[in-house]
């Protein structure tokens, strides 16, 4: 029995809201979110800062030996978290024989006190503010003074400017930190180029052979199947011509099945509904040709680009097939959803398991996914369940 469930993210049944206050309070929430972060950032860079003096102090007459550089590594990468960087970008993977771990934390450690400099200073600020604001809120004098109107103005204004600058010079100590991490730890900006030429010539060489890839299968579905139908079908019309009428029906069944092969061709060249309908309903079409149930989730606030929605169509399908042919599967999930700037699509079967990501089927898959820059991944242990994952940068 085929069954396919897809649900959305909207309903005609849900009251209107009003976009500007939602958007207003969103982007306030997001700013206090961000500044929170911010210092929290800073402040936890002032301790790893101390923490790295501590270690390079005792630790450079040895900087030659593996566990100090281990140990470099390690409090880098650290650093890299910190600021929400990727260690695997920067190359802290393993350990280098530049020693460019420990050049970095000797650079950052005057960062990380200078962001506690500022840091203390916001703190002192609050505090005076706090207790000016206790004082002449009672109407005491704080330090000797009375609360007048120009000397209200004067210290609204003076605290003003002092916050504005101590914010500021916590964003300019937090990418002054990202900036030294990239700069020192991230590879060279020739070799990255090199590399970005070398990924580019390697996806434009995958995308050319799962092009022949698919046409080679194109070729064999035409050759072997609608073509030894078509065949049949003259030579069942031939015989009906010459007396024998009780064919007509045998015609009719096989030209109705060569309907079908056909139609289901054109759906794996490119399937004619995705651009009429959507990612969802072509996604709900794949979920009725099984032969085992599918679950679709497709929740998508908007539509992707269209690129996007071919490579995920066409995963989608491709894990279907593998789960209905090869796996034995009795079901399938399909979950797509948006993450950040992603498109994350995840279809989980509950066969046999053991799929080779080098095998013709998935290896074209990556092929297509790494095209648009995206990230392709095979989780298939013996005995199952499969999990096929496909992200999708959408921005």
């Amino acid at each position: 029995m085929r069954s396919a469930a897809s649900t959305a993210t909207g309903s005609a049944a849900d009251p209107p809201a009003d976009p500007l206050a939602d958007s207003a309070t969103g982007s306030a929430t997001g700013s206090v979110a961000k500044g929170l972060h911010l210092l929290g950032a800073v402040t936890l860079g002032t301790a790893t800062a101390l923490l790295d003096l501590v270690f390079l102090l005792p630790a450079l007459p040895f900087t030659r030996r593996g566990a100090v550089r281990e140990a470099a590594r390690r409090l880098a990468v650290l650093e890299a978290r910190r600021l929400r960087l990727d260690p695997a970008v920067l190359g802290l993977d393993a350990v280098r024989a530049d020693g460019r771990e420990l050049c970095y934390l000797a650079a950052r450690a005057p960062v990380g006190l200078l962001g506690g400099l500022v840091t203390a200073l916001l703190g002192v600020g609050g505090g005076v503010a706090g207790a000016l604001a206790w004082s002449w809120g009672r109407g005491r004098p704080f330090d000797g003074m009375l609360p007048t109107a120009p000397l209200l103005a004067y210290a609204a204004l003076g605290g003003t400017v002092l916050l504005f600058l101590n914010l500021s010079g916590l964003v300019g100590v937090h990418a002054l930190e990202r900036r030294l991490a990239q700069r020192m730890l991230g590879p060279d900006p020739t070799e990255a180029l090199r590399r970005r030429i070398t990924e580019l010539a390697e996806s434009r060489a995958g995308v050319l052979l799962a092009v022949d890839a698919e046409r080679r299968r194109i070729e064999r579905d035409l050759h072997d199947g609608l073509q030894q139908r078509l065949v049949a079908l003259s030579m069942l019309a031939g015989r009906a011509r010459r007396g024998r009428p009780e064919l007509l029906t045998q015609i009719h069944e096989q030209a109705q099945q060569a309907l079908g092969e056909l139609r289901e061709v054109a759906w794996r060249v490119y399937p004619s509904g995705l651009d009429a309908l959507g990612l969802a309903d072509a996604l709900a079409g794949v979920a009725e040709r099984a032969d085992i149930p599918v679950k679709v989730v497709c929740e998508l606030p908007a539509r992707p680009p269209a690129a996007v929605e071919t490579v995920s169509y066409f995963v989608v399908s491709e894990a279907v097939t593998n789960a209905v042919k090869h796996a034995r599967a009795t079901a399938v999930t399909v979950e797509v959803r948006e993450h950040g700037s992603m498109v994350v699509v995840r279809v989980r079967d509950d066969g046999a398991g053991g799929a080779d990501p080098a095998g013709g089927g998935l290896s074209g898959l990556a092929r297509r996914v790494a095209a648009l820059d995206g990230r392709f991944t095979v989780d298939s242990p013996a005995g199952g369940p499969t999990t096929i994952t496909a992200e999708l940068p959408c921005a």
